[in-house]
């Protein structure tokens, strides 16, 4: 069963799913906000669907055509000059899918080989599978995209690492590639990598501009990897609602330079000199703004008041329980990340604050009353999940965490001068690999 708006997903599924005649039942609206009534008269409006659906004969199913699949290895564009037919590509491109809607450089044999020569893997190793349309991401094809997305060859590693973790089965991509939300994949890199590079790390660290080349053209092509590799489409698979710019690509270095703390990738137990990428799927992102503060406790109470947002899903979601797959018998709880710029991470460092101190001051800080934190959820699912806490029911006022413990807030210290860092809202938890430099 489905709306009306979500055919053309549902189809490119079950083909996915190698069963491309699986029968629909198609109601005019998603369920979503919808009074128990108009529910119930669209489920009754559609059971001769599902009727018909359980009871006939099989049809011979072709996968929908929304996503263009050629057989030909190679396409050839001409014009008057070079340029001309780049640009028949890109238009080419942009009619098939294949493009983010940005200026494409040409993936021609000899860029995607010169782009290979950033890596000593087989070109036609098969680095990952990527849902939802569970596409054979070979070294080749990554590089592909890698091009472009106007990488070049000493990139391709972070890319390879980054893909990796997006096909690891705890990151649960199908769920985030084919929401109706903003998910869009998140990457931070550490350790000797980043400065070999280029990778910005401080001033205008998530772009745009040119001392964030690397940043932004890294991004984007895991982007275009998630869509030409994974099959997951604007519209066909994935459903986001609006959109978001981030989704076109974000990618920092840690700043490890002016770090107070422990780097990232050491505190996730990997050695200092490895070069590491992470990657975490985060909603949206906004500002953690104070110019005042000049001892912890003010900068805290700034720190504290986005993971409180009751429009964002993650929002004591632990309440109805975790991100879930039985396929892999994995879960995950939902993280958030903080890009702590220099001055505020020094400004913590110096009033006694570690990482793990000041995630337990978040944890203890940020809390809403329980009737808030069950505002947009069902009384079942916290009775399935958290039947311990069943009580709060009967005591709304009593302040909740909005996250399960301390170790759901992700903290990096990223940025230039000056007191401003980034709150991103998470979906699940970040993953992190060793780069194979």
């Amino acid at each position: 069963m489905t709306a009306e708006a979500f055919v053309r997903d549902a189809r490119r599924s079950a083909a996915s799913f190698g069963i491309a005649d699986l029968p629909l039942a198609v109601v005019p609206l998603p369920f979503t906000n919808q009074p128990a009534e108009a529910i119930h008269a669209a489920a009754a409006g559609a059971i001769e669907q599902v009727i018909a659906g359980l009871t006939r004969e099989s049809a011979d199913g072709a996968p929908p055509q929304e996503i263009v699949l050629l057989k030909d290895e190679h396409l050839t564009f001409t014009g008057a000059d070079a340029l001309q037919a780049a640009e028949r590509m890109d238009r080419t491109f942009l009619e098939y899918g294949w493009s983010d809607g940005l200026p494409a450089r040409p993936p021609t044999a000899g860029a995607v080989e010169a782009m290979l020569a950033g890596t000593r893997r087989d070109p036609d190793e098969l680095i990952a599978v990527l849902e939802p349309g569970f596409g054979k991401a070979t070294v080749r094809k990554l590089a592909a995209n890698a091009v472009m997305a106007g990488c070049r060859p000493e990139h391709l590693p972070v890319l390879i690492a980054a893909l990796q973790c997006l096909a690891e089965p705890a990151m649960h991509l199908r769920n985030k590639a084919m929401s109706t939300g903003p998910h869009a994949p998140l990457v931070w890199v550490n350790g000797p990598i980043r400065a070999r590079i280029g990778l910005n790390s401080g001033m205008c660290a998530l772009g745009p501009g040119a001392p964030s080349f690397a940043n932004t053209v890294i991004g984007r092509a895991l982007r275009l990897s998630m869509m030409n590799l994974g099959h997951c489409y604007p519209g066909v698979s994935d459903m986001d609602t609006i959109g978001s710019p981030a989704k076109y690509g974000m990618c920092v270095g840690e700043n490890e330079e002016r770090n107070p703390w422990t780097p990232y990738h050491v505190e996730r137990g990997m050695a200092a000199e490895q070069s590491v990428v992470t990657v975490h799927f985060v909603y949206g992102l906004c500002e953690l703004f104070d110019f005042a503060s000049a001892e912890p406790d003010g900068l805290l109470t700034v720190f504290a008041s986005p993971p409180a947002n009751l429009a964002q899903v993650a929002t004591a979601m632990w309440l109805i329980g975790r991100r879930a797959d039985p396929r892999y018998d994995t879960e995950e709880q939902e993280h958030h990340t903080l890009f702590v710029c220099p001055e505020h991470a020094k400004l913590f460092a110096a009033g006694g604050f570690d990482k793990p101190g000041l995630r337990r001051a978040l944890f203890k800080a940020a809390r809403i009353p329980f009737r808030l934190a069950m505002l947009n959820k069902e009384r079942k699912a916290m009775a399935a999940a958290r039947p311990d806490l069943m009580w709060l029911w009967e005591s709304p006022e009593t302040m909740v965490p909005v996250v399960e413990d301390p170790s759901c807030y992700e903290i990096v210290v990223v940025g230039g001068a000056a007191g401003r860092g980034t709150f991103f809202w998470g979906a699940g938890e970040p993953r992190s690999r060793a780069i194979e430099d």
